[in-house]
């Protein structure tokens, strides 16, 4: 089967929604439906993100990736985060990985950034195969820190 890759907008978020919901549920977070379609509205709406969604010949949905802009101040130019990539358990083995790591690589240079960085479970070994397979290095220069803050999503 064939899947066709292309940017979301505000009318696919009935499609979106329930991706990125199981998206956070696979990461340990709890199901909620109307948080993760808040959320995915937001981002959408007010242009903080850019969404590509893959759809089969039907126009189902079958996985999203989330593209987040930031800037390097080394590089004094922009570059981006590949913060999401969920494929549907139902269509995973299928190369839609792959084509989502290749869109968001093919997106990078049209848009000119000076990279493109993600970050996985550190035991999620086949997501790591894949990146490494496609040119992704792990970083040994620079270590990641994070300060969790003690909040929830919006059951809103």
């Amino acid at each position: 089967m064939q899947y066709i890759l292309r940017k979301a907008t505000l009318s696919d978020l009935d499609s979106i929604s329930p991706l990125f919901n199981s998206y956070r549920v696979f990461y340990g977070q709890s199901d909620n439906l109307l948080g993760s379609r808040k959320f995915i509205s937001d981002r959408l709406g007010n242009d903080e993100s850019t969404i590509i969604i893959a759809e089969d010949l039907h126009n189902n949905a079958v996985g999203f990736m989330q593209l987040y802009p930031t800037f390097s101040s080394i590089a004094a130019r922009k570059s981006l985060i590949l913060n999401d990539l969920y494929v549907d358990k139902r269509y995973r083995k299928k190369g839609i990985g792959e084509m989502f790591i290749n869109f968001a690589k093919k997106y990078a240079m049209e848009i000119g950034v000076s990279s493109l960085s993600l970050e996985t479970k550190i035991d999620n070994k086949i997501a790591q195969n894949l990146y490494e397979k496609l040119g992704f290095l792990t970083d040994s220069t620079i270590l990641h820190y994070q300060l969790k803050m003690e909040c929830e999503m919006s059951r809103t």
